[in-house]
């Protein structure tokens, strides 16, 4: 039983150091990333907010390709890519505010 424990918590060790070395490789300075998304994607800053601890989030769109990507940037200068995807469309994007009832 002791085997098979140690057997899993070095598993979730390497799961863990995996996971954190990917995430250093989708991080850089932010004109490069903001310079890498325009060139090899054609997308361009569509929103910026304020989020939470000073950060900066952005969603980049490629209007003819409808590509997108979702970055962070920490109040340090980096930038960590969080999320892309394909086919943004804005009509799904911006929600409705919801109705209330007086």
């Amino acid at each position: 039983m002791l085997r098979y424990f140690s057997y899993l918590c070095l598993w979730f060790g390497a799961v863990v150091l995996a996971t954190t070395q990917a995430q250093a490789s989708h991080c850089a300075d932010h004109a490069t990333i903001v310079q890498r998304l325009a060139t090899v994607y054609g997308e361009n800053r569509q929103i910026a907010e304020t989020g939470p601890q000073n950060t900066l989030v952005e969603v980049f769109v490629a209007q003819h390709t409808g590509s997108w990507t979702i970055a962070v940037t920490r109040p340090d200068g980096l930038t960590c890519l969080v999320a892309a995807g394909q086919a943004f469309d804005w009509r799904r994007a911006l929600v409705p505010a919801p109705e209330t009832d007086v």
